[in-house]
């Protein structure tokens, strides 16, 4: 064997391997991706453990042991933070947890669709072999001058070392185009061979072509147009969830702004109470009350302390959940920081025309459009369906050029000049007999296809239906700031009434204290009614598909780092 032949092939093969690993190359992987093995012990699976709970072995405050008002209603100092609804917003943008993982979604969407467009890509080939045959042949030869016939074994032994060069090139039309260089160098190891070893070339060009069944760009690029609808199906739903993310802020930050607002009330609701007890005292040493008026209006003031507790329970747990919509989970337990709302409601009575909204609704909710890209991508599938239930026919074609000789270089050269040319073209069918599967596959697109067509006359009436609820919601809420304003001014002078009439000695400290609860609860009603009307505006502009507020909001995908 030639070295110089086996090492101009090894050269050409490692160039081809090199140009393949190059172009495709491995992804690096980061350290957080590497591969790992995790074996969970089977006790931590099985055991279920205990509320570890101690005991508190420090004894109870005076205030504790008495109710002293004064160390629940005088916290130790805690930073406070001023935040209004905008500045909510935008951090919520910047920050939230839960958006971050929704803002992937598209980014893993459009690499489904690079990866159905790279089905077109080209692909580089190559594959080499050494082959040593040993054939065993016979021969038969006359003894001459005696008529015996003596047979003989011979062998054939050869050397082939083909190597073979190409390029593989998918095609939209549904087709595939094959650039080919075979090279072969063979050796006849006999003694008596004349031409040895001889080198043959053959560069071939070969088209593959369907004619029905996968012909055509339309039928070829479904796969692609399917991922192009689902990437948008998938934006459509990110941007519902930033949609929902953003109205879910505003309902937290009314809400924490209508329980620290309730807190006022209940701390106002104990220095009235403090105030009647006074009252009550200063009577009582005039003579004027009996004692019993004393006792009545402390057990008032005890009640209101209680009120008080639950609401700061409730504008704590106000105040995580507005914090769980900014920052990660491990600082909600860690900062202590008390968040102010700035901003104040503003009820403003709003024409709202049922029809606009409807339409506002039918543009911009989410569902209608995802209808709308389903019904493309089933439209898409019934005809790539309707396509792949035709007769196989596939045409084949190559063109060759041949060269051989007693160098590589002169079967190169032959098959430059062209003087050995072939030609190969073939028809291949396949019809299938009955073809029902693909007839069935047919008729279920096209049943999908009227569901769809059926859960878009259901939506748009759901929807209208919903809009319209929303819209009575609003009018609701709004009559209900009128009459809670109502109640809580009336509710105010008949406390005030309470007042004179108990000094006059025409009723009791607990005819105060219930004029006062009642006068409190009128405030209460008309703090709730001011944000549900706020809410109620939030809930409505959700149900329609946009935002409250003048400015727009755009998001933007979110790609996480790896490794390239």
């Amino acid at each position: 064997m030639n070295r110089h032949d086996v090492l101009d092939k090894s050269i050409i093969a490692l160039l081809v391997i090199v140009i393949l690993l190059s172009q495709t190359g491995c992804e690096k992987i980061l350290q957080d991706d590497q591969f790992y093995e995790l074996s969970v012990p089977q006790e931590k699976l099985q055991t279920i453990k205990s509320l570890p709970l101690t005991p508190k072995t420090t004894a109870p405050t005076k205030a504790e042991l008495t109710g002293d008002p004064n160390s629940l209603l005088n916290p130790p100092p805690s930073k406070e933070v001023s935040i209004s609804l905008e500045e909510f917003r935008a951090s919520t943008l910047r920050n939230n947890l839960e958006l971050q993982v929704q803002l992937i979604a598209p980014t893993i969407a459009q690499e489904n669709v690079n990866r159905e467009r790279a089905k077109f890509e080209a692909a580089f080939f190559t594959n080499t072999n050494f082959i040593r045959t040993d054939r065993p042949g016979g021969t038969i030869t006359e003894i001459p001058g005696s008529g015996t016939f003596v047979p003989s074994i011979t062998s054939s032994q050869n050397e082939n070392i083909p190597l073979d060069i190409g390029v593989y090139l998918p095609l939209q039309t549904g087709g595939t185009l094959t650039f080919d260089l075979a090279d072969s160098r063979f050796k006849n190891l006999a003694e008596n061979s004349l031409l040895s070893p001889w080198y043959e070339n053959t560069l071939s060009l070969s088209l593959s072509q369907p004619l029905l069944r996968g012909a055509g760009t339309r039928a070829n690029l479904h796969s692609i147009r399917v991922a192009e609808y689902n990437k948008q199906i998938t934006d459509n739903l990110t941007k519902l969830e930033v949609i929902r993310i953003l109205a879910e802020t505003d309902r937290v930050y009314w809400r924490l702004y209508a329980a620290r607002k309730q807190l006022e009330v209940r701390l106002k609701q104990y220095k009235l109470a403090e105030a009647q007890l006074e009252r009550a005292k200063r009577f009582v040493e005039a003579g004027e009350q009996p004692k019993i008026e004393i006792l009545r209006a402390q057990a008032g003031i005890s009640r209101y302390l209680a009120d008080i507790i639950n609401t700061e329970n409730t504008v704590r747990d106000r105040q995580r959940e507005l914090k769980r919509f900014q920052k990660a989970v491990g600082l909600i337990t860690t900062d202590n920081r008390i968040v102010i709302p700035t901003t104040e409601p503003n009820p403003m009575r709003y024409e709202l025309e049922p029809g606009r909204l409807v339409d506002l609704a039918f543009e911009n909710r989410r569902e209608m459009l995802d209808l709308e890209l389903q019904l493309a991508r089933n439209i898409s599938e019934i005809d790539f369906q309707r396509n792949a239930a035709l007769p196989l026919v596939l045409l084949d074609y190559t063109y060759g050029l041949n060269g051989t000789g007693p160098r590589r270089k002169d079967s190169l050269d032959m098959v430059t000049d062209k003087n050995f040319e072939n030609h190969r073209l073939g028809v291949r069918v396949t019809i299938p007999l009955g073809n029902e599967a693909a007839k069935a596959t047919v008729r279920q697109t096209l049943y999908q296809r009227r569901q769809l067509l059926a859960d878009q006359k259901y939506r748009r009436l759901l929807i209208s239906t919903n809009v319209v609820s929303r819209i009575d919601a609003v009018e609701t809420r709004w009559q209900q700031i009128l009459a809670a304003r109502q109640s809580a001014l009336l509710e105010g002078k008949l406390y005030e009434a309470e007042i004179r009439q108990f000094t006059l000695g025409l009723r009791t400290s607990t005819d105060v204290l219930e004029a006062q609860t009642r006068f409190a609860n009128a405030q209460s009603d008309e703090i709730n009614a001011l944000v549900e009307y706020e809410v109620a505006l939030v809930d409505l502009a959700y149900e329609t598909g946009t935002l409250l507020g003048a400015a727009q909001v755009q998001w933007a995908p979110l790609v996480p780092e790896i490794a390239r």
